[in-house]
């Protein structure tokens, strides 16, 4: 890989960089991508099929986040659970995570998105490590919305391994775990959206999420559309945050 491609993705123009908020006022949202399989199921396809279409919604996703003015857009893809799946389907998540990095890694560069990854991608396939350091070498520059990408992530291994580097260069408290997360670059966690109809974090970002707000739907990540997202950001908007006070 040549030290140009590695570096051709350099910060667009004004035009392209994300919007104002739209009165809503979250800076970051995660969304745990549920129902692919579910999806699949209903409809009595392969359950990749499902996979294949949640591809699709994320893109619709990740094109709205930057319409809607959000700096951070964090989407649940592998667990460090993920891997008690059987290994053609695993093998079949491989594939398609690199057609998406390959496929849109242009577009990524065109809107000013940079790509982000939280979790021990390392511990994937030589192939896959490779192409995923060349996305985020490409992206590094950008400065609209931010993509954090969570594979092979586990929250309760992030925080273990946050207080561990926390209490290797002294006192461990609340901020010097935060400093040492996988998130620590990005804005604290406002919103938390699940699909599919289940009510429960499953082990993302549990730190993060000690007071973000969270929106539950039933429809499966593959029927998720900008139009799911922008309801989530209005009723986040007119929730009251007290953080603990009155």
């Amino acid at each position: 890989m040549s030290a140009k491609a590695a570096t051709d993705c350099l910060p667009a123009s004004a035009n392209s960089a994300a919007g104002p908020a739209g009165g809503h006022g979250a800076r970051h949202v995660a969304i745990i991508m549920d129902g692919n399989g579910r999806w699949a199921r209903a409809r009595m396809l392969p359950r990749m099929v499902g996979h294949q279409r949640g591809v699709e919604a994320v893109r619709r996703v990740v094109r709205a986040a930057r319409d809607m003015g959000l700096d951070a857009l964090t989407l649940y893809a592998f667990s460090t659970e993920n891997w008690r799946r059987p290994e053609d389907e695993i093998a079949a998540l491989m594939g398609l995570l690199k057609r998406f990095i390959l496929s849109d890694l242009d577009e990524f560069c065109a809107n000013n998105v940079r790509l982000r990854i939280i979790g021990d991608y390392r511990a994937f396939a030589p192939d896959v490590v490779a192409l995923i350091d060349h996305a985020l070498a490409r992206t590094a520059g950008g400065t609209g919305v931010t993509l954090v990408i969570a594979l092979n992530y586990g929250s309760q291994d992030e925080i273990a391994r946050a207080a561990g580097k926390a209490a290797a260069k002294g006192v461990v408290t609340p901020a010097t775990i935060t400093a040492e997360l996988d998130t620590a670059e990005l804005p604290p966690l406002d919103l938390i959206i699940r699909t599919s109809g289940e009510m429960r974090l499953s082990n993302f970002l549990l730190w993060q999420a000690a007071y973000a707000e969270m929106w539950f739907t039933e429809v499966h990540w593959p029927d998720f559309t900008p139009e799911h997202l922008e309801a989530a950001l209005a009723a986040f908007g007119k929730r009251e945050r007290r953080f603990g006070g009155r």
